[in-house]
């Protein structure tokens, strides 16, 4: 049961952001550097990117045409992510993506003149890449993943699946999560619902079975939303399984790939709408005048067949809105 619909570019973006494909003036090739946390050959990285370059392909940049893409993968190392960021600067391309909050800073801290277009930033605000989402100022801009308002979902839908949960753990990083966001809805969600939120940080990859091991038995789990989980996507779905620790995942293919369920943006919209700036930008506009998007597209999934590994009985009323479910 599937009712996931098709992006379509003109629908999601053409009201505000104009995406008729046009014919580009002659001139000299222009280039793009994409700056990725993630390591290389990661899916659903590979999958944004597909939608990256569909979204500028209907806007007439053609790569070996009149468009280069360059594409750096950190791989989640710090140091290794600062220093693509510094080569990136010295290919002097016309426009920089970034995924991720670690590849936004590393290009910000390279470069105040070349536009930088960020998908997936939590706080850019906060973060100090935007003066505000109206008006970014300076040389940086994009789409923002920031929902407060999802923090509170996560909760409902975990009291949902496990009526009779008194503890509910959210699982993050302290130093790359998001957690001044989130947290605080967290915290205000769990008394309406009865529940007592624990807070479960790691910091290294080996400390996460530890941790949701600790969880087994009486409580549910919330994953936040950073790039140490998603890294470690696979070690955390596959803790919640071997413990049976019911858990709700920030991003839709968290459950594709086995988790529970997953409340979140579509990351593959905010690429598709990531093309439209860089092409405004490619067209003269300045980052400082493009204001910074919030997400447009939830989805909710549904994974059945670990729903039954774990002995969960969906309610009906969750299996009926989700966009996907699956068997």
């Amino acid at each position: 049961m599937k009712r996931r619909k098709s992006i379509i570019l003109l629908a999601t973006t053409a009201a505000a952001y104009p995406l008729a494909a046009t014919a580009q003036p002659a001139g000299p090739t222009r280039r793009i550097v994409v700056l990725l946390g993630n390591v290389e050959g990661d899916p659903v990285m590979q999958g944004r990117l597909k939608s990256f370059r569909d979204a500028l392909r209907q806007l007439n940049w053609i790569e070996g045409n009149n468009l280069r893409i360059d594409i750096r993968w950190g791989g989640g190392d710090p140091e290794r992510i600062r220093a693509q960021a510094a080569e990136a600067v010295g290919l002097a391309p016309d426009a920089i993506l970034t995924n991720t909050t670690p590849p936004t800073r590393a290009a910000q801290q390279a470069t105040r003149t070349i536009p930088i277009v960020f998908a997936g930033v939590s706080d850019p605000v906060g973060d100090g890449f935007v003066a505000s989402l109206s008006r970014p100022g300076g040389n940086i801009t994009g789409f923002s993943n920031m929902d407060a308002a999802m923090a509170g979902k996560w909760m409902q839908l975990l009291k949902e699946i496990t009526p009779g949960v008194k503890r509910i753990a959210v699982l993050y990083n302290p130093d790359t999560a998001p957690h001044s966001i989130y947290l605080p809805a967290l915290d205000a969600a769990a008394p309406p619902l009865g529940v007592t939120l624990v807070r479960a940080t790691v910091r290294e990859p080996g400390a996460i079975d530890g941790a949701v091991a600790g969880l087994a038995g009486d409580a549910s789990l919330a994953v936040m939303p950073d790039v140490f989980m998603t890294l470690n996507r696979a070690a955390i779905i596959a803790a919640a399984a071997r413990h049976r620790v019911p858990a709700v995942y920030p991003f839709p293919y968290f459950a594709i790939e086995g988790g529970l369920i997953a409340y979140g943006p579509d990351s593959g919209d905010q690429f598709w709408r990531a093309a439209a700036y860089v092409d405004r930008i490619l067209k003269g506009a300045k980052p400082a005048d493009l204001p910074v998007q919030e997400p447009a597209k939830f989805d909710f999934v549904v994974n059945q067949k670990t729903a039954r590994a774990q002995g969960i009985v969906m309610p009906p009323s969750m299996l009926a809105s989700a966009d996907e479910v699956i068997e």
